[in-house]
């Protein structure tokens, strides 16, 4: 049966295998036609679930950032919180110090007032003891001044007192 050259062996061969491939392309194609009218609902599932996965990855990873932006802002305001609350506490041991101070200042103020008022007070009476003092000076100059001229004659002699036992005064006009 093959007996002939081997030349033509080989170009039958060849022949038969392209005819082969050229069936099985032609069936593949009639095959694939077919297939796509009876398509799989399965498989129409399959590409929404993945193209479901893939906006999923996409909205995860953006959300990935979204929190990684908020922690970010989160620490950001802890520490603010954190600055403002020392400040705060600052500023109330300052008002803390500054209503002692001013307690303190009112009361020595309310005692300086006091001593004040009572070294006003010693000053006006030592001021009317001294008009006092002025005075009753005075009163002696004027009498030892008097009795210097002659003009009061006070005799300390025992006939010229009243029945009292005081001196007796006699004014002599010069």
């Amino acid at each position: 049966m093959f007996e002939g050259p081997p030349e033509t062996f080989l170009f039958i061969v060849c022949g038969a295998f392209a005819l082969g491939w050229m069936v099985a392309k032609f069936g593949a194609w009639l095959s694939n036609r077919v297939r796509e009218r009876t398509r799989d609902p399965r498989d129409d599932r399959i590409r929404s679930l993945e193209a479901e996965h893939r906006v999923a990855k996409t909205d995860s990873s953006k959300a990935a950032e979204a929190s990684e932006s908020l922690k970010q802002h989160l620490a950001e305001a802890e520490n603010s919180v954190n600055e403002l609350e020392k400040v705060r506490l600052e500023q109330a041991n300052k008002i803390a110090q500054l209503r002692k101070d001013l307690k303190d200042s009112v009361k020595k103020t309310r005692e300086l007032r006091t001593e004040l008022s009572d070294r006003a007070t010693e000053s006006v009476r030592s001021e009317v003891k001294l008009r006092e003092v002025e005075t009753e000076l005075e009163v002696t100059r004027a009498s030892t001044d008097l009795i210097a001229t002659g003009v009061l004659d006070y005799s300390m002699s025992p006939e010229n007192e009243d029945d009292d036992g005081e001196p007796n005064v006699s004014k002599v006009a010069t």
